[in-house]
């Protein structure tokens, strides 16, 4: 069963009515659909943040307005920069027929083999855009990428067809890969040096560990 938030109708948009609420720890929103007219609503702020923890980001969820419940997704929401604080969300209504994009996260599962042999593990996307049943939309995206060597790489397209879901990047786009071991810099016999010992031996042992 969806996890339910209450809203109320806004009737009043005035600037000092939108500030107050916000005041009062309520967010602005609207509610709007594929065969619905855009309803302006406010939420509780504590409530809003507790019901997307309960159901993720992409999470269906339960729209109380005035007794009249509505199937959702947040489908975007604005965010004070400064103070972390929800300015205003935006949700959509969803039905089983209904395809909708999304933002989801990448989570990389399992150590790569090239890790262990001392490759470091570069992951260059961590979220794909989508387009999916809204039911079908995941908490997010697991790749496992323990079998990956030294030099390899996964892309959009390796997991094509993994997921119920149309993704809206190029196959070549790279999500992850294995850099080869950073080669170590030695000071030996081979490197040119001046004659004589140097100003600040323990200086430069030091410089080389810390560049190795």
């Amino acid at each position: 069963m969806a996890a339910v938030l209450t809203a109320n109708e806004r009737t009043d948009f005035k600037r000092s009515t939108v500030r107050k609420l916000r005041e009062d720890g309520e967010i602005p929103a609207v509610v709007y659909g594929k065969d619905k007219e855009s309803t302006p609503i406010y939420i509780n702020g504590a409530d809003f943040l507790k019901t997307m923890r309960d159901v993720g980001r992409h999470g269906i969820l339960t729209l109380d307005i005035n007794g009249k419940k509505e199937q959702v997704i947040l489908s975007s929401y604005q965010e004070d920069p400064i103070k972390k604080e929800i300015l205003h969300a935006d949700f959509f209504v969803v039905d089983k027929d209904t395809k909708v994009q999304a933002e989801v996260r990448i989570n990389l599962v399992g150590e790569p083999l090239g890790v262990k042999d001392g490759g470091v593990l570069q992951q260059a996307m961590h979220d794909l855009s989508i387009t999916a049943i809204a039911t079908d939309i995941p908490p997010s995206i697991d790749i496992d990428v323990t079998h990956l060597q030294v030099g390899d790489t996964i892309t959009v397209g390796d997991i094509k067809g993994t997921i119920s879901a149309d993704i809206l990047h190029d196959d070549e786009q790279v999500i992850a890969s294995i850099l080869p071991p950073k080669q170590e810099e030695e000071i030996n016999t081979g490197e040119e040096q001046e004659p004589g010992i140097p100003e600040n031996e323990e200086g430069r042992e030091t410089k080389a560990s810390e560049e190795s």
